[in-house]
């Protein structure tokens, strides 16, 4: 939802900023993916949504729920979400945070849809073209998606490069109607 991201943009860049500052890059990435986690359970969304939960509760509650002992920082930042009703974005705020982090660090997120699991030769192939046709660094996130039939689809943000089976089929259907 565009309205959730537009939302959530300032703080994941006040987070970005804090965690950038004290050089904790990482550290912050696995906090917020923990935060942001819990914020999107089911169950957890409705106690977000209850009015019957105080502000207090709802801190104890989601604190206990991350589990792992959280930063004094992280723990400020539960407060804040709670204060301005906006622990439902978390989800955003981390997809956001990274974003942030990988335009910082020069990495692209590669989405690579494959018909068979790669092995780790081909997956090495496919990342090193991609790393010199973007010429930054790629961390690939691979997926098994048998409709595809063979080949591969890759997505690296807006762009698609689409070398399926299921794509090349598509492509003739298009030209056989023209």
């Amino acid at each position: 939802m565009a309205e959730n991201a537009t939302l959530a943009r300032p703080y994941a860049e006040a987070v970005f900023g804090l965690a950038d500052k004290a050089r904790a890059l990482p550290a912050w990435s696995k906090t917020l993916a923990a935060m942001a986690a819990v914020a999107a359970h089911p169950d957890v969304r409705a106690c977000i949504g209850n009015p019957n939960l105080g502000a207090d509760q709802l801190y104890g509650l989601f604190v206990s729920l991350c589990g792992a002992r959280l930063p004094v920082e992280a723990q400020n930042f539960v407060r804040v979400l709670i204060a301005n009703d906006r622990l439902v974005l978390l989800p955003e705020i981390q997809a956001h945070y990274e974003e942030l982090r990988n335009e910082r660090e020069g990495v692209v997120e590669a989405e690579i849809h494959t018909a068979f699991r790669l092995g780790k030769a081909q997956l090495a192939g496919i990342v090193a073209g991609l790393e010199k046709r973007f010429k930054r660094k790629v961390h690939p996130h691979e997926t098994v998606d048998k409709d595809l039939i063979g080949g591969v689809r890759i997505v690296v943000g807006d762009e698609v490069i689409d070398g399926s089976v299921r794509g090349r089929l598509e492509d003739m259907a298009i030209a056989l109607k023209s």
